[in-house]
């Protein structure tokens, strides 16, 4: 049974447990749901009626230092997996694809990790969302319906989950810090750590673990 995770809370992935040659992290959200019809109804929601959250989910490569070491060509081609860089040149990790709706049920985008395969410098993978646009489209995380993370084993186990919807302290936030795995001797952690940002862009966030 998958442990549902609160923020700041640690489990480690144990291989006796589960199978951990790949680990599936998937982020899932809700539709936007209409806002009320007419005129007065929108300008209370501040949204247009056809603008639908589009979440991305990101992923930093850090070494022993907390840092991403390849930035690549306007971050195309190093350690930042996104949606214009869906694969790591080491073929260990990528998006699978890019959900602008969230339509569909389960995982709406899965960032993919090879953890039999990961190169001994990537001591760290950092995951974080944003809302695309969000500030433009007056969007932020307390508005998103059924939104998560969760990690799932080689075969299918979900072993850890962590919700955020109905938080407050998520209101007026578009970027989030979700979760991690990291190197613990021989084992990987997951740990939950679902700490909020007001930028919409992943790439201020990014500035923080660069040298």
């Amino acid at each position: 049974m998958a442990i549902k995770l609160q923020k700041g809370q640690t489990i480690n992935l144990e291989k006796g447990l589960y199978t951990l040659s790949q680990v599936t992290v998937g982020l899932g959200w809700d539709v936007r749901q209409a806002p009320p019809k007419g005129m007065l109804g929108r300008l209370l929601s501040g949204q247009q009626e056809d603008e639908d959250y589009d979440l991305d989910a990101v992923a930093f490569l850090l070494d022993e230092s907390g840092k991403v070491r390849n930035l690549g060509e306007k971050l195309v081609g190093g350690d930042v997996i996104f949606f214009n860089n869906l694969q790591h040149p080491s073929g260990t990790i990528w998006l699978t694809g890019d959900n602008r709706t969230g339509a569909g049920e389960g995982d709406d985008e899965q960032i993919i990790v090879r953890l039999d395969a990961m190169s001994p410098a990537v001591q760290r993978i950092l995951f974080v969302v944003q809302i695309y646009q969000g500030k433009q489209k007056n969007q932020h995380f307390g508005m998103v319906e059924n939104a998560f993370i969760r990690a799932v084993d080689a075969k299918g186990t979900e072993m850890a989950r962590y919700d955020i919807s109905g938080d407050a302290s998520f209101n007026g936030k578009c970027s989030m810090i979700f979760a991690e795995v990291y190197r613990k001797g021989a084992d990987w952690k997951f740990r939950a750590i679902g700490d909020p940002q007001e930028t919409d862009s992943f790439v201020d966030i990014l500035r923080n673990y660069v040298r």
